[in-house]
């Protein structure tokens, strides 16, 4: 496949086609991206960066495949087995399916769901579970085939983050706020049946009315399983743990962003290990890395500020670094475009990646190329 350039991403390296130089690719990452507003023109696309920090071409774009400039490419999910990358958008009904081998991308359309947000998987049902936030719903599809199978109705609006555990038959999704305007925030966490799809119940979160919980991880290796929730609107950061005996959750808040000066967590991601959890808050924009081998008490190890948006990271292997891409949905303030790297032995911030930021672009997404860690 040849390098697809755009205008937009000349490098002083001539990009190369990954496969052609294998014994320079050491640490791939893949991030969608978008212009940002005020620019001319509207475009966007899928990066793959060396992220190495010992590489010559650290920073630098080996490969850019172009997409539609309407589709606003948000998330990218690898499959259990790490064959393919699932890539959500907000602006299309329909998620993108990329072979991580060769790079072709398929087109799966979704007609029922508007705002294509987060995936999540079942290797015992053999799905794949996608939420609409426009719409609503949740998507089921069979990860063979990548077809849709059918269109589940949620008790609660807005769905953002799903997690999927098998071990204990349950889908977790959460509730957030409207897309269009980012009003009219929810609440809860949707607590469904994996076997039948059926909701059991919807868990209460935040202290106030409003939370806008975000997203929802269980905690590897957690038994009882545990799970995390970002509640973007409240501040804060809510733990649900399983009780086996009466097959329930109960969630409490285990931490609170405000007295930090941060807000709008976001996101949460977790070493393989599952002692470590890794939370980003969008404004002003910081990593908290906190020990969590008490899950109901973190404690707070870093809490290193990045630049405006922190939003998703990646990890180098054996988590020595930690890759921050600072934007939120390209909001004001909030849309730096820039990569932080962080150290994650000394909590300190060591490097920018600006290659995108420089070209009027800004990331929306990041992980490896080969597969991210736990989130």
């Amino acid at each position: 496949m040849a390098v697809k350039q755009a205008h937009y991403l000349v490098v002083a390296l001539t990009a190369v086609f990954i496969g052609s130089t294998p014994a320079l690719a050491e640490l791939l990452g893949i991030m969608s991206y978008e212009s940002k507003p005020g620019e001319k023109e509207r475009w966007e696309g899928i990066a793959i960066m060396e992220l190495d920090l010992s590489s010559p071409r650290f920073g630098q774009i080996v490969e850019d495949i172009p997409l539609p400039p309407d589709l606003v490419a948000h998330h990218i999910y690898h499959s259990p087995d790490k064959t393919k990358a699932y890539i959500t958008a907000l602006g299309r009904p329909e998620l993108r399916v990329m072979d991580i081998t060769t790079h072709e991308v398929k087109v799966v359309p979704i007609p029922d769901c508007q705002v294509v947000e987060d995936v999540a998987f079942s290797e015992k049902k053999g799905n794949w579970y996608v939420t609409c936030m426009g719409s609503s719903v949740m998507i089921v599809g069979d990860l063979k085939t990548d077809q849709p199978s059918r269109t589940v109705k949620l008790p609660a609006p807005y769905p953002h983050g799903i997690a999927v555990h098998d071990g204990i038959d349950r889908i977790l999704l959460t509730s957030t706020v409207r897309p269009a305007d980012l009003q009219d925030p929810g609440e809860v966490i949707q607590e469904l049946d994996l076997a039948t799809e059926q909701a059991i119940k919807v868990h209460k979160i935040g202290v106030k009315p409003g939370s806008a919980t975000v997203e929802v991880m269980f905690i590897p290796n957690s038994n009882p399983p545990k799970a995390y929730t970002t509640a973007m609107y409240d501040g804060s950061l809510w733990l649900g743990s399983w009780n086996p005996e009466n097959k329930q959750f109960t969630w409490k808040e285990v931490a609170d962003f405000k007295p930090m000066g941060q807000a709008l967590p976001l996101e949460v991601y977790y070493n393989d290990k599952g002692d470590r959890a890794y939370v980003s808050t969008a404004k002003p924009g910081h990593l908290n890395v906190y020990d969590i081998s008490d899950p109901e008490q973190p404690k707070l190890l870093h809490s290193v500020a990045t630049a405006g948006g922190a939003h998703h990271m990646t990890f180098s292997p054996g988590y020595k670094q930690a890759y921050v891409q600072n934007s939120f949905i390209n909001l004001p303030e909030m849309h730096d475009g820039s990569i932080t790297v962080v150290d994650l032995e000394t909590g300190q911030a060591v490097r920018s990646i600006d290659t995108l930021k420089e070209k009027g672009l800004t990331p929306n997404n990041i992980t490896l190329l080969a597969g991210g860690h736990t989130h």
